[in-house]
C-alpha cells in the first residue's frame, strides 16, 4: 500500500514537470508574422521598379524655402518642400508594372519659418512661384455693387477678400453676413479710414481693435488681415497691427477702378501687371461689376488659380 501511494506521488510530481516545462506559446506549423513581414519588406525594395523609383525620386525633391524679408518686397511668405512617398508610389505603379511619372504620390515639406515667425513687416504678395492671385475688395462705401459682384465671385467658383471699414459695418451688418456666409474672408479696414500714418499709437490701435469687435459680433471670426485705408501706413501701424497678431495686407497689382476707367482700360492694366502671388486691389465699383467676369476668365486662361489671402500665404504649394 506505502509503495502504491509512493508510485503515485511520483507520477504526479513528473506530470507536474512536465505540464510547468511544457511552452503551450509554441505553434510549430504558426508562421513568424514579424519576420513575414520583414522579408515581404525586403522583397518589395529588391524589385527592380521599387529600386528605380527611389532612384529617380531624387529629381522630383524640392527643399522647402523659408518666409523671408525682401528689401523690395518686404515679407514674403515660404514654400513647402516636396518629396516622392517611395511605398505609395509603388503600391500605384506595381499593377502595370512600369515606371509612370504621372502616378508618383508626393509630400509636401512645411518650412521652418512662416510669415508669423518673421517681425513686423508688410505684405505686398504672396510667394513668387506660386501660381495663384488674391483679389482684395476694400469696402467703406459701394454697398450697392456688392451683391452684383458677390453673384459674379459665386457662378466662377472665386473666394475674394474683402477688407471692411468698421463704420460701414456697423451701417450694413447684413451685407457683412452675407459675405461672410458665402465663403469669402473678411479682413479690417479700419474704423472710419483715417490717413493712419498721421494717428497716434493709441488711435492706431483702437482703430484696429473697435473694428475687430464689430466684425466678430457679427461673424463670429476675429479678423487675421489689415489693410490700411488708401495703403497708408508706417512702422507704427504695422507693429499695432502685429500687437493684436494680425498680419498688415498691401497689393502689387491695383484695378485703379475708383478712377472709373473703361473695362478694357482695367483690364489692360491688370493684364500688364498680373504675376504669380499677385494681390490684385479693387473695390466695389462700377468697372469691377462690368469687368470682373472677363477678369476672372482672363486670370484662369493665364494658369493662375484664383484665392483668398489665407490661402495664398500659406506654405501650401
Amino acid at each position: 500500500m506505502h509503495h502504491r501511494f509512493r508510485l503515485f506521488v511520483h507520477i504526479g510530481v513528473f506530470v507536474l514537470l512536465v505540464a510547468i516545462s511544457f511552452d503551450f506559446t509554441y505553434k510549430p506549423f504558426e508562421m513568424n508574422e514579424s519576420a513575414t513581414f520583414s522579408s515581404v519588406v525586403s522583397d518589395v525594395t529588391k524589385d527592380p521598379l521599387y529600386e528605380e523609383i527611389q532612384r529617380k525620386s531624387a529629381e522630383y525633391e524640392e527643399a522647402p524655402e523659408n518666409a523671408v524679408i525682401d528689401k523690395v518686397w518686404k515679407k514674403i511668405p515660404g514654400r513647402n518642400g516636396v518629396k516622392v512617398n517611395i511605398d505609395k508610389s509603388y503600391e500605384k505603379m506595381k499593377k502595370h508594372e512600369t515606371f509612370d511619372e504621372s502616378l508618383l504620390v508626393f509630400e509636401q515639406i512645411p518650412p521652418e519659418k512662416t510669415v508669423d515667425d518673421l517681425p513686423a513687416a508688410p505684405i505686398y504678395r504672396g510667394h513668387p512661384d506660386k501660381d495663384m492671385v488674391s483679389f482684395l475688395i476694400n469696402v467703406s462705401w459701394g454697398t450697392e455693387h456688392i451683391p452684383a459682384i458677390l453673384n459674379i465671385l459665386k457662378e466662377h467658383h472665386v473666394k475674394a477678400t474683402f477688407f471692411v471699414e468698421g463704420k460701414w459695418a456697423m451701417k450694413n451688418t447684413d451685407t457683412v453676413k452675407m459675405i461672410h456666409d458665402q465663403g469669402h474672408v473678411i479682413g479690417n479696414h479700419a474704423y472710419d479710414h483715417p490717413v493712419m500714418s498721421r494717428l497716434s499709437k493709441q488711435d492706431t490701435l483702437e482703430q484696429i481693435s473697435r473694428t475687430n469687435e464689430i466684425l466678430e459680433a457679427i461673424t463670429s471670426e476675429t479678423p487675421r488681415w489689415f489693410a490700411p485705408p488708401s495703403g497708408d501706413f508706417n512702422d507704427q501701424v504695422v507693429e499695432a497691427a502685429a500687437d493684436q497678431d494680425m498680419q498688415t495686407i498691401l497689393w502689387s497689382v491695383d484695378t485703379i477702378d475708383w478712377k472709373n476707367p473703361s473695362v478694357s482700360v482695367m483690364m489692360n492694366r491688370v493684364n500688364s501687371n498680373i504675376h504669380p502671388g499677385a494681390m490684385l486691389l479693387m473695390h466695389p465699383t462700377s468697372p469691377i461689376v462690368e469687368g470682373l467676369d472677363s477678369l476672372i476668365k482672363n486670370i484662369k486662361e493665364k494658369g493662375y488659380e484664383i484665392g483668398t489671402v489665407n490661402s495664398l500665404l500659406s506654405s501650401e504649394r
